[in-house]
């Protein structure tokens, strides 16, 4: 029979075990550490050298796959709680490929399976096991698969962890609240009538592309809370750039209304004829979301349009602005669902029933 090493605490299958974790190391390096360091401090009870050793392999291969487990859930849960709105679905697919997060989700998943049903053919190996050299294979033998079905999806772990950050960097809309899109081409005034109509601080500048990730505010038109979103200049190309592309995903994705602004000025840099080209673009692939079109810098210029004139820096025009976005969204809502009528020949029996037991 064998050395029983459950006396000393150590078995030759824990060496390398508690190694630090290597900055750029893979994930699965920190979360195999992790691992092992739990199930190395495994101190079990028993009658016997035997016993003990027996017992102490046990819980090496139900606490480092626990451990394991438990590791990847959490690297699974950002997208589980709360769900992912279809806004933010838009958003990965565009920034990462279509059904990437989905992909790399479902490859966890299956290692999660994996190692489940590798803890309990290793539970059930130590049972046939007899001597204290033969649980140190099996451990052993069981830490190599481990590793191997965690190592596969390091790929897959490191993709999840740069969406999250993508995400993080981002604001999640709440798909339950209202909300108002603000959007155009660049350096036409969408930053500065955010600002005037919303809690938002977004960059203003004279120059184009201030703007270059999304930012939400919020606002209070008569509803409990009102999102109002302030997106990247879009420049009506078919090859749009990363900030473009999230400006057009919060627009077909978020928007409850657009508030699409032209800057009728030569400041802004970009003829009226492409604004409004991409404007009806727009227009024609989303027919069910309503527009609000609204000519800005008023205070520097103003067109014969019947468009309503803006002007964020003197405030002219806001106030009809905002009383037109409470009625547009006020439309939008849908009508409060009517209480159920009683039956007139019901009440009449229940009444008759109460009357006769008086």
């Amino acid at each position: 029979m064998g050395r029983d090493t459950s006396a000393t605490g150590k078995g030759r299958e824990d060496r390398g075990a508690a190694r630090e974790h290597r900055p750029g190391a893979p994930p699965s390096s920190a979360i195999l550490d992790a691992a092992f360091r739990k199930a190395y401090r495994s101190t079990p009870h028993g009658d016997t050298h035997l016993d003990r050793s027996r017992r102490r392999a046990k819980l090496k291969v139900i606490r480092s796959s626990a451990v394991v487990l438990r590791h990847l859930g959490i690297e699974r849960r950002p997208f589980r709680t709360p769900e992912l709105t279809e806004f933010q679905s838009l958003l990965i697919d565009r920034a990462f490929g279509a059904g990437a997060l989905d992909r790399a989700l479902r490859r966890v998943g299956r290692a999660e399976e994996r190692i489940r049903g590798l803890t309990r053919d290793g539970g059930r190996g130590l049972q046939r096991a007899s001597t204290t050299d033969e649980f140190a294979a099996d451990v052993r033998a069981f830490y190599g698969r481990l590793a191997s079905f965690l190592r596969e999806i390091d790929p897959d772990l490191l993709l999840l962890r740069r969406i999250h950050a993508f995400l993080k960097a981002r604001p999640r809309l709440d798909p339950a609240v209202p909300t108002v899109v603000v959007a155009g081409f660049p350096n036409v005034g969408k930053s500065s009538l955010v600002a005037r109509l919303s809690s938002a601080t977004p960059k203003i500048a004279d120059y184009p592309f201030t703007t270059l990730a999304l930012a939400v505010g919020h606002a209070d038109l008569g509803f409990d809370r009102l999102q109002v979103v302030d997106t990247p200049g879009v420049l009506g190309r078919r090859q749009v750039n990363d900030a473009e592309s999230e400006a057009e995903a919060a627009v077909t994705r978020a928007a409850s209304v657009v508030l699409f602004v032209i800057d009728p000025t030569a400041t802004c840099g970009y003829p009226i004829a492409d604004q409004e080209r991409l404007l009806e673009r727009w227009r024609s692939e989303m027919p069910t979301v309503p527009f609000l079109v609204v000519e800005t810098k008023a205070d520097l210029e103003t067109t014969p349009s019947d468009r309503l004139h803006v002007s964020a820096l003197t405030g002219t025009g806001l106030e009809e602005l905002t009383e037109t976005i409470q009625r547009t969204l006020a439309a939008r809502k849908p009508p409060p669902a009517e209480a159920p009528v009683a039956d007139w020949g019901e009440w009449e029996t229940a009444a008759g029933s109460k009357g006769s037991s008086d």
